[in-house]
């Protein structure tokens, strides 16, 4: 009998420590079950995130817009959390983690009626990046194929326009930099390189004011293999007569 009495008072002293251990901890549990009842709203959380990108606080802006990725992956705000978030980091000067935020939201919504503006920027990233012309070109290269893939694809965009524009950038910058190397070789005497590159701005940059510059180059290049083949062939003909 005394037995079983201590089995119950045991059951009950357990029992109540639960029972304490839920009252002590049943705010934290129900919070992380069901969340609080004060937890900001998606749309209260946007207007946070809008607040601190309008006002040039673009880490804290991203970091919110985040959280609405994180907490409300389903929400339409997320949608707009996406694409503000690549905006910060591009503000920002990032333009690495901005391209490729971009690019994850024109893979994950292609069909959104922002995409052009999402390419438009992605060009926007590699435009900023590229040196200066007596550097590599890949950046220029790489922004040029997003500007046309978007005027390609978004005839009647807004940005389609803009990225005409940013095209013909990319050009002249392309031809700047084959008369930069061209002008190179010129001046350390290796004709035949030299005019090549003046060639391949002629056959690729026909429309950019480096045109006349590069056909004027080409014929000095001509002149000056001339000059080098004359005086080769009067060295060995010289030394065919003088030396027998």
């Amino acid at each position: 009998m005394k037995i079983r009495q201590s089995k119950w008072v045991l059951l009950d002293l357990m029992l109540v420590g639960i029972c304490w251990l839920f009252l002590l901890s049943g705010c934290s549990l129900w919070h992380d079950l069901f969340g609080s009842e004060d937890e900001a709203t998606p749309a209260e959380i946007m207007s946070e995130g809008m607040e601190d990108f309008n006002a040039g606080r673009f880490e804290d802006s991203v970091e919110t817009f985040q959280k609405i990725k994180d907490r409300y992956p389903y929400s339409t705000f997320a949608i707009t959390a996406e694409l503000k978030m690549a905006d910060a980091y591009y503000e920002k000067g990032q333009y690495d983690e901005a391209r490729d935020e971009y690019a994850e939201f024109e893979k994950m919504h292609p069909r959104n009626k922002n995409v052009p503006y999402v390419i438009y920027r992605q060009g926007m990233c590699h435009f900023n990046k590229s040196a200066a012309i007596d550097r590599d070109q890949s950046n220029t290269l790489k922004a040029r194929e997003e500007f046309e893939r978007l005027i390609k694809r978004f005839r009647k965009s807004n940005y389609t326009e803009q990225a005409r524009r940013k095209v013909r950038e990319c050009y002249v910058k392309l031809a700047e930099h084959e008369v930069y190397v061209g002008n190179f070789y010129f001046k350390k005497g290796k004709y035949q390189p030299a005019m090549d590159r003046y060639l391949y701005l002629i056959a690729h940059y026909p429309d950019v004011g480096q045109y006349y510059q590069a056909l004027e180059s080409v014929k000095k290049c001509k002149d000056k293999i001339k000059e080098l083949d004359g005086a080769q062939e009067t060295s060995w003909l010289n030394g065919f007569l003088y030396d027998n």
